[in-house]
């Protein structure tokens, strides 16, 4: 239920800033306004101020501003009465029709500027090695990773010879270089070598190392420990560093990991560290029936690092954040159509509603983050030129101002059919997906964290 609350305020929110935005221009250049309609459909409640009526619709999968002169597409429109024709959408200098239609995507667009320095004012988690070097702790046996010789140890250099110096690049520069082999400079015992990374992704959440198969380092030392398991009942506690299992080292979180797999759900003997003192304790895991891996009840140490910013430094990450995620939309967007990245990265409602439960159930900041996120790509998405979006009348509009008239009726009456035809197999392909997805949260988490 939450997932479901969460994403209907998300996409409420994101709803009202666009039509908000068609809004407040068509008022600024003297367009009656008929309708302000958040979701479609039958309606759920309504009432009019002044000219305008104010309504609350029953699918709140959209919305639409109905100014005279246009039509909604609910089938509701209206005939123009002669006294008011000077203030009909359609009479209007195609450059004021231009801004009122592209003042809906521009809002999504100027949204996270605003909401990512709050953000930042408020203070935001971040995984701590985001910001160091990408040195592998990890290298996941199965993996693209480990396929192309990456081993414990190595420090990535450079991708596709653009210099990296943290994670937060490393990830950056797989985006830009998504769709094939990328060249990987690398640190290894001193030599630098290089490797042919394979960077042909499946899913958008690949496009990072770690879902590559190389992950950061991370100790074995105990974070929390969950109660009525058998790491409980052994005596464990939060900052106990796990030196041994049966006698084997244990160098990092995901030896101990593996190591717990391997036993098969036979007792272990877990050598530990408290402080000065060294002492085996033993126990014997429990297996997970859903996914059928063993536990013995304990959670990695949290490595993340709390960052609050003072109202300029805010607004300058805000302002860096806010274009990074527009640059890499783009990149996305241009490697989709260009086949280099699968269509099975498209996300739909589905994929909102989890995106915005799991944003929900963690704290205002990150609220405010996805937020930002979802209004970028869904001010994008209706730049696009694609008939029945904003983008497709905005390419109306350029048509109009090359040629010097209006395309014909016939013209754009096809052109919309195609638009809607586009848009139908667009949202069949985004459920179609979601309902693919749907558990990778879950795999994903029981890799990095299945302890």
């Amino acid at each position: 239920m939450i997932y479901l609350v969460s994403g209907i305020i998300m996409l409420g929110i994101l709803i009202f800033v666009h039509e908000f935005g068609h809004f407040c221009v068509a008022k600024w250049s003297g367009v009656k306004v008929l309708k302000f309609s958040l979701g479609f459909g039958p309606k759920i409640v309504s009432r009019q101020w002044g000219e305008t009526v104010y309504q609350l619709s029953l699918i709140p999968l959209g919305g639409y501003v109905q100014m005279l002169g246009e039509g909604s597409g609910q089938g509701d429109e209206q005939p123009v009465d002669p006294a008011d024709r000077g203030r009909s959408f359609a009479e209007k200098p195609l450059a004021r029709r231009t801004a009122i239609v592209a003042a809906g995507p521009l809002m999504n667009l100027l949204l996270p500027f605003v909401l990512l320095p709050v953000a930042y004012m408020i203070g935001v988690n971040v995984p701590a090695f985001l910001d160091r070097k990408p040195c592998a702790g990890y290298v996941y046996q199965e993996s693209p990773a480990a396929r192309a010789g990456f081993r414990a140890g190595d420090c990535i250099l450079a991708i596709d010879g653009k210099k990296v110096e943290s994670w937060n690049e490393a990830n950056q520069a797989l985006v830009g270089a998504a769709g094939g082999h990328v060249e990987v400079r690398i640190l290894r015992a001193g030599e630098e070598k290089v490797l042919a990374l394979s960077a042909d992704v499946a899913n958008v959440e690949d496009l990072q190392l770690r879902n590559l198969g190389i992950f950061p380092v991370r100790e074995a030392v105990v974070g929390a420990v969950m109660k009525g398991l058998p790491a409980e009942e052994a005596g464990l506690r939060a900052g106990d560093r796990i030196l041994a299992i049966d006698g084997t080292p244990v160098r990092s979180w995901y030896d101990l990991t593996t190591l717990i797999q391997q036993g098969g759900g036979q007792t272990l003997s877990i050598r530990l560290q408290r402080g000065d003192r060294e002492f085996t304790v033993e126990l014997k895991p429990e297996k997970q029936p859903e996914q059928g891996r063993f536990l013995i009840g304990i959670e990695p140490q949290v490595d993340t690092v709390f960052k609050k910013y003072g109202p300029v430094d805010a607004i300058d990450a805000g302002f860096d954040q806010a274009m990074e995620i527009i640059s890499l939309t783009l990149v996305f967007i241009q490697k989709l159509f260009s086949g280099q990245v699968s269509t099975q990265n498209i996300g739909g409602p589905i994929m909102v509603f989890q995106m915005a439960g799991q944003a929900a159930q963690t704290g205002v900041t990150t609220v405010l983050t996805m937020l930002a996120f979802l209004s970028i790509q869904l001010g994008i998405l209706n730049l696009l030129p694609i008939p029945i979006l904003d983008g497709g009348h905005l390419f109306f509009y350029f048509c109009e101002f090359v040629f010097r008239k209006p395309l014909s009726m016939r013209a754009r009456e096809l052109a919309q059919q195609i638009g809607l035809a586009l848009l139908i197999m667009l949202m069949i392909l985004a459920f179609y997906n979601d309902i693919n997805r749907m558990d990778w949260v879950q795999k994903f988490f029981g890799l990095v964290f299945g302890g």
